[in-house]
């Protein structure tokens, strides 16, 4: 591939890359695994800070490869467990080598890049309504299994939530072949399988991860899709805002070189956010990597386990008050 690239180059005509690889039966050549690691750490929404300007400039850029490199340099040298909050609060409560790090951090000063300060557009009084519904509640035993996410209950991160980055597993792997492109999610192992064409289902067929349909335009591959439940959202690991089932995304994969492919949406969805708004990750490929089964499921024991936790904490609460109120009597 790189030998193709090579010879792609030396055809620029007027400043333009000539065509990039293609695949046996002529499309462009987007296959291969890729991961968005080396956007961990861009923020989402664009410090304001930054106004409209979408890349950091030479000194910020340095200052995020020292903190990264800080970063990896304690990973080698991992604190007691008890520590790993304290000094990480990225670690949650994982081990340090569960998590990912860039390999060469991104540039850019936020994942969205259009609105051009990189911001959210305002959400709808339905999108505002809907979100507040679905917020965890803070602090309270959770009361059935309606009270986590769709990433707590291993069914769904969403279209882009399985694509922008997270902490780990943020492996993507392109597979094509003539009149498909599958597109397989490390995390929750979605694989979504794209035609080249053909019509979306009747409104009334709604689905987790949407109906795609794609085209190339060009050596771009342009995935619309419709179709949608409303039940997942549109940020890392599918939440953020909840969109409505109305969502139109608009997918738009471009390689850029022999190791890069540039992932963009644009979300419409008039319904839960005031206008439009597209983000940008570049997922690159890294040697060796590759992806392995995500061992996740709803019927695990994590979940359960959680629920009747609840129910034992809540039966020992209540034991403990009337205790308290005989013991004053």
């Amino acid at each position: 591939m790189r030998a193709m690239w090579i010879v792609a180059a030396a055809f620029v005509t007027g400043g333009a890359l000539a065509a990039g690889p293609r695949t046996p039966w002529g499309d462009p050549d987007l296959q291969g695994t890729y991961t968005s690691d080396n956007s961990i750490g861009v923020p989402f929404e664009r410090p304001q800070q930054f106004g409209t300007r979408a890349e950091l400039t030479a000194e910020e850029y340095a200052q995020r490869v020292g903190a990264n490199d800080e970063q990896v340099a304690k990973d080698k040298n991992p604190l007691p467990e008890s520590e790993f909050s304290a000094e990480d609060p990225s670690a949650i409560n994982a081990s340090r080598h569960w998590l990912e790090r860039p390999e060469t951090p991104s540039h850019a000063t936020s994942i969205v890049v259009d609105p051009p300060d990189g911001r959210l557009p305002a959400l709808t009084p339905e999108g505002q309504q809907r979100m507040a519904g679905r917020r965890p509640r803070r602090g309270a035993l959770p009361a059935s299994y309606r009270d986590f996410s769709n990433y707590d209950r291993c069914i769904s991160r969403g279209v882009v939530g399985s694509i922008l980055p997270v902490i780990y597993g943020n492996g993507t792997q392109i597979v094509q072949a003539p009149g498909y492109v599958v597109i397989r999610n490390e995390m929750i192992h979605e694989a979504r399988v794209v035609p080249l064409g053909g019509k979306h289902p009747g409104p009334q067929v709604k689905m987790w991860m949407g109906d795609s349909r794609g085209r190339f335009d060009g050596d771009t591959l342009v995935i619309e899709t419709t179709n949608f439940t409303d039940r997942t959202g549109l940020g890392g690991n599918g939440n953020g805002a909840v969109h409505s089932d109305e969502l139109e995304l608009v997918e738009r994969l471009t390689r850029v070189d022999a190791d890069t492919v540039r992932y963009e949406f644009t979300v419409e969805d008039p319904r839960t956010f005031t206008k439009p708004w597209t983000a940008r990750v570049d997922l690159d490929s890294k040697p060796g990597y590759e992806i392995y089964e995500y061992a996740c499921h709803e019927g695990n024991l994590g979940l359960a386990n959680m629920l009747s936790a609840a129910r034992a904490e809540e039966r020992a609460g209540k034991s403990g008050a009337a205790a308290g109120t005989r013991s004053g009597e």
